[in-house]
């Protein structure tokens, strides 16, 4: 007897927020732990996490979580896991490396990494683990495979298949994947974000030719935008660089640090003499390749305050050429189009990377059906992808023969139980929330602070204040009335004088019925005031009202 549940706390029908869950038996297994960027109307939000209220619960049945690779949607929400629960976890150097580093940036000093081969084997209890080589955006990026009694239960994480791949610690092993399939696969769990792409997703994921005519037609400076995360590209750049005998500058220090961990691991080094430090860096120097890069949204903040001359280093030229490689991501649409919207008032030449001709380093159709093909699992599960890309990854295994019973297409928090070999038809649920960070805490996800937010954003707010005796309710003191994004008060002395009026017939009221209640009044004022103020104005703005009693001598 065996049974097998395979369900997400995050990455289904969403773009980020990767975490899937696989339990055999009594045992758990995490795969990937990352975030997801906000949306443009949750205001003050930093970034949304998986809920990790189940695997709380049951924290002694975890036998680890596996980081398949070096991304912020697949591990950054680590640190906010290992403040709930102690947990093992398993990752090949490169990014055993990026997650100290975040670790010690969030203060986490109890953690226990497992450094383990991107192609190898080993055991976690009576477990065997198999690791199998994929080429990602990012180097030591690797898929796993866990064993049951009935097959390999395989996760793919991002890959492309690309034969021109020449570096090692890029490379897909093609030949661990034929042997996982030979073996036997009970269920084969896939990435789903490049699902309606045609073809292969090689060679269009390189920006190399798209580039290259910038480096040809100017003798002046170029900047390139990256994301730091995307090492494949910049490794473009710096080889463009070399070849038309340009310097470098890496503008970002976590960039920097990650090329010089590289070169430390032995899988790739700068060539010699082309690094110019920030320190040896002036802003006149021409024939060089300047490399801005961040992660998220921060690179496009980075470029807006160099384009206000806010920075202290580097200010851009109407001679330079600046070329942003890095496309804008869900969540990151605002601050992407007011960069680029930037960069063209500065009257530089602007060349833009079209996503429509460069591809993201994720599986199209041919790699997904390649992997299929390999793997013949006897079950396929599409992860990682908005809806419309789990069902378009679902409809490729329909088209190579797959009935639809043995294809499971999920929604967070739905579980799919793999009994004997054999497939429930029924599916049990976990009851999720998107767990909301705002600065250093968790924010309430119902909504409410999100909606004050908005209401301040649009609408502004209104405060008026009361002093009454705290003995007889008199008012002795006010009204003030202060208005925030609503009105100008110089214009409308009528609207701040019918604002107070209302506030102390509130109160008087009250007091002359016996009924006076601080919080009572407050609220009541509340609502009355923002009916006038929506007839008046036609905005609803936040009504915060305030009554202090004083302890006073009549």
């Amino acid at each position: 007897m065996s049974k097998v549940s395979l369900f997400a706390l995050g990455g289904l029908d969403e773009d980020g927020k990767n975490m899937y869950v696989v339990e055999v038996d009594n045992s758990i297994f995490i795969l990937e732990c990352g975030l997801k960027y906000p949306e443009k109307d949750q205001l003050g939000i930093e970034m949304i996490i998986p809920d990790f209220t189940y695997l709380k619960e049951n924290e002694k049945r975890i036998k680890g979580v596996f980081i398949t690779h070096g991304h912020d949607d697949v591990m950054a929400a680590l640190p906010s896991l290992l403040k709930v629960i102690d947990v093992p976890i398993y990752t090949a150097p490169l990014t055993a490396i990026l997650l100290e580093k975040l670790f010690k940036k969030e203060k986490i000093t109890n953690y226990e990494i497992h450094r383990i081969k991107r192609n190898g084997s080993f055991k976690i209890d009576n477990f065997k683990i198999k690791t199998f080589g994929v080429t990602q955006s990012i180097m030591d990026g690797f898929g796993i495979a866990i064993e049951t009694n009935e097959g390999y239960i395989v996760y793919s994480s991002e890959f492309i298949v690309d034969y021109d791949i020449k570096n090692d610690a890029f490379k897909c092993n093609i030949s661990e994947i034929t042997k996982l399939g030979s073996e036997g696969v009970l269920c084969l769990m896939t990435e789903s974000v490049g699902s309606t792409r045609e073809g292969h997703s090689a060679p269009n994921h390189r920006i190399t030719s798209i580039v290259e005519p910038s480096f040809e037609d100017t003798e002046n400076r170029i900047i390139v935008t990256l994301y730091n995360q995307n090492i494949y590209r910049v490794i473009e750049i710096i080889e463009l660089a070399n070849k038309y005998g340009r310097r470098v500058v890496f503008f970002d220090d976590e960039l920097k640090q990650t090329i010089q961990e590289i070169a430390r691991l032995g899988y790739y080094h700068v060539p010699a003499g082309l690094e110019i430090t920030k320190d040896n860096f002036n802003n006149d120097l021409e024939k060089v390749v300047v490399i801005i890069s961040g992660s998220g949204s921060s690179i496009f903040k980075r470029v807006h305050k160099i384009a206000t001359k806010e920075d202290t280093v580097l200010e851009f030229r109407e001679s330079d050429t600046i070329i942003i490689a890095s496309p804008m991501v869900p969540g990151t649409e605002l601050e992407a189009t007011r960069m680029e919207n930037d960069l063209y008032k500065e009257g530089a030449k602007v060349v833009a990377v079209d996503s429509k001709r460069t591809f993201s380093m994720h599986a199209a159709i041919e790699d997904l059906k390649m992997m299929l093909y390999l793997l013949k699992p006897k079950y396929y599960l599409p992860v990682k992808g908005e809806y419309r890309q789990l069902v378009s990854n679902a409809n490729i295994a329909l088209d190579m023969g797959y009935r639809a019973d043995k294809i499971i297409v999920l929604d967070n928090g739905q579980i799919a139980t793999i009994e004997d070999g054999q497939l429930s038809k029924h599916y049990s649920n976990l009851s999720l929330e998107d767990v909301l960070i705002d600065g250093k805490e968790n924010l309430d996800a119902s909504g409410m602070v999100l909606k004050d937010r908005e209401i301040l954003s649009t609408d502004g707010a209104i405060i008026i204040g009361l002093a009454v005796n705290f003995k007889t309710k008199k008012i002795i003191g006010g009204p003030d009335v202060q208005s925030r994004g609503v009105i100008y008060l110089k214009d409308a002395d009528y609207l701040v004088k019918e604002i107070g009026n209302i506030f102390e017939d509130v109160v008087n009221t009250a007091v002359k019925e016996k009924r006076y209640d601080n919080l009572t009044c407050r609220s009541e004022a509340r609502d009355r005031i923002s009916r006038y103020v929506l007839k008046e104005t036609g905005k609803k703005p936040m009504i915060l009202p305030a009554i202090v009693e004083i302890n006073t001598k009549e």
